[in-house]
């Protein structure tokens, strides 16, 4: 059912945008061919879903295979890529769902100062055959820099990338305005998973060689929906919104021209992802960035960012309901909360599926093997793992 809003829970019905041409590369890049859509991949040892559990998928996983798509989603996506590790999860569920036929990963923007974040993605991309997949950073020139995160370092040392540095990536404005600008009106996905300080400076963006729109013209013409990891609710505080950024969450959230759906804090936090990972290659970028992160293999981390991915592409599903009277107010201080007036295009995640049952969908899809992997081992073995530590401040 679709409420006044234009909110639906059929997944059917968000995911038939036309097939637009391919985002350019970055200078110097050949832009690799997509792969058969019909190719499925190779689960490692799925885990068993209990029967109602699994009819209930069958038929939700059903409406999502590429036979009933006949378009993948285009999708942008905006990690913050340093302290956590659920971006890397988030990212690999992208790839996988990209090589399933059912999404277009059409560029990655770090919206960090790490030095190493970009380098991190672009050997995730690499990883997974996507390499020539363009990189946006807050700014390739300017930046101060700041090493904070526990394993992007270690995964842009030991895995194959071709990204030089931080300076070597693009503006991440110009990566959004050029992306939105090469696909057909409505039909872009945008998925951010960190701060919000690219897509505020998107939206303050005006006319330029790229497109004579303004940022919010281009946004309004050219995407469909926006799908953020961030906030909590009804209300709270939580990194995303808060950190370091809060006046960019206000802008951007006040000033989004299109609908946003939000999946909170406290959805995530019950779906546990990552063990598993300990069964895929060695080589695995995403593996070692979870085995760095923790100082240790098969652990399994809140998969926050991964929900707002497969929300992204498949829609709420047999997987969650949303709340879409209402809408997401944040503070000067970066915290939220849900209020019921005005009734604006927002919407939020809410639980309908055991967390337990969602973890086991997000965690196949992350440990399955890349259809188009880079050749090759590592360029150099992981050093030794530290000893895990708190999650960072």
């Amino acid at each position: 059912m679709t409420s006044k809003t234009g909110w639906t829970n059929d997944p059917s019905a968000v995911r038939t945008p036309p097939l637009g041409p391919a985002y350019p590369p970055r200078p110097g890049r050949r832009l690799q061919a997509a792969g058969p859509a019909s190719a499925l991949p190779t689960m490692l040892k799925p885990t068993p879903i209990p029967l109602l559990a699994l009819a209930a998928l069958l038929v939700w996983a059903g409406g999502a295979t590429v036979a009933a798509l006949p378009h993948p989603v285009p999708v942008l996506f905006d990690t913050d890529m340093d302290s956590d590790c659920d971006d890397l999860g988030a990212l690999a569920l992208l790839h996988a769902l990209a090589d399933r036929g059912e999404a277009r990963l059409l560029a990655v923007i770090t919206t960090t100062n790490d030095p190493h974040a970009p380098l991190c993605a672009d050997a995730v991309n690499t990883w997974y055959g996507r390499g020539d997949i363009a990189i946006g950073v807050l700014d390739p020139k300017g930046q101060p820099l700041r090493q904070r995160s526990r394993y992007t370092k270690a995964v842009a040392e030991a895995c194959p990338h071709d990204l030089a540095s931080y300076a070597d990536a693009e503006d991440a404005v110009h990566v959004y305005r050029q992306a939105l600008a090469a696909e057909p009106d409505d039909t872009v996905v945008v998925v951010t998973v960190g701060h919000l300080t690219s897509l505020a400076r998107l939206l303050d963006s005006g006319p330029d060689a790229i497109s004579p729109l303004s940022g919010p013209d281009l946004v309004r013409r050219k995407v469909r929906l926006w799908s953020c990891m961030g906030g909590q609710y009804p209300k709270g505080k939580e990194p995303n919104f808060y950190r370091p950024d809060p006046a960019s969450t206000v802008r951007a959230v006040t000033a989004w021209p299109g609908r946003a759906v939000f999946s909170g804090a406290e959805i995530g936090n019950a779906i546990a992802t990552g063990a598993r990972l300990a069964e895929t290659s060695a080589a695995n970028p995403v593996r070692i960035g979870y085995e760095r992160y923790f100082g240790q293999p098969g652990r399994s981390r809140a998969s926050w960012d991964q929900t707002a991915v497969l929300y992204a592409v498949r829609g709420a599903g047999v997987c969650w309901n949303l709340q879409a009277t209402g809408h997401c107010h944040v503070n000067p201080d970066g915290s939220n909360a849900w209020l019921p007036t005005p009734d604006k295009p927002h919407a939020y995640l809410k639980q309908k599926m055991d967390p337990t049952d969602v973890a086991r969908i997000i965690e196949d899809l992350m440990v399955s093997p890349p259809h188009r992997a880079s050749a090759g081992r590592p360029q150099r073995p992981p050093e030794s793992y530290p000893a895990g530590k708190e999650p960072m401040p």
